[in-house]
């Protein structure tokens, strides 16, 4: 029997992981109203019953993919042993920063975070995530720094580089701001070192 089941519970999980990644896919490139439950079935290949078996409403779907996004998002952000070391460690870090804030993920949470505003049963279940989320951000990125967070200082600077990763973040929905970025992220990069090394 447990032979049965086992195959069973991983057909449920796949299914399961390929309607969240089909969610995010459907929030990133097509937006808040067209992602529907039948929508993301379809999407995903399964039937609207085969969904709902998963996640009963839209908000369980949509509250479900956040979680995952923001696992996603603390997992690639808590890899800083890929960073180099040394001067560009910086640079490096605040790249992979801005990374997080234009890719797949950030995009597709965008179109929840514009929704809840005006959805408060919405608003409700995505707060304690996006605190979550937030705090992780924070200290993901004090780690890719290398930077002592008990400083004043270097806290508010750590907070302003997720300021402006999201603020970038935002500016490429719109068009490819990949060249300007990298400017931008080359000058606050000078600005962090200079300061980092201020408080050495």
């Amino acid at each position: 029997m447990t032979s049965v089941r086992e195959p069973q519970q991983d057909r449920s999980r796949a299914t399961r992981e390929r309607l969240l990644e089909c969610t995010i896919e459907s929030l990133a490139k097509d937006g808040w109203a067209a992602t529907t439950v039948a929508e993301v079935a379809k999407r995903a290949g399964v039937s609207r019953g085969a969904a709902q078996h998963h996640f009963p409403t839209r908000e369980d779907l949509i509250t479900a993919a956040l979680e995952h996004m923001f696992t996603a998002l603390t997992a690639a952000v808590e890899q800083t042993h890929t960073l180099p070391t040394g001067p560009e460690r910086i640079e490096a870090a605040v790249t992979r920063a801005v990374d997080f804030y234009t890719g797949i993920l950030f995009k597709a949470a965008l179109q929840v975070w514009a929704a809840a505003p005006s959805d408060e049963a919405l608003r409700r279940r995505i707060l304690p995530l996006e605190a979550k989320f937030g705090r992780e951000a924070h200290r993901a990125t004090v780690a890719m720094l290398g930077a002592d967070d008990s400083d004043p200082t270097v806290h508010r600077l750590v907070q302003a580089t997720l300021d402006l990763a999201r603020g970038l973040g935002l500016a490429d929905t719109l068009s490819d701001d990949s060249a300007r970025r990298k400017q931008v992220v080359a000058a606050w990069s000078e600005q962090l070192r200079t300061a980092f090394g201020a408080n050495e």
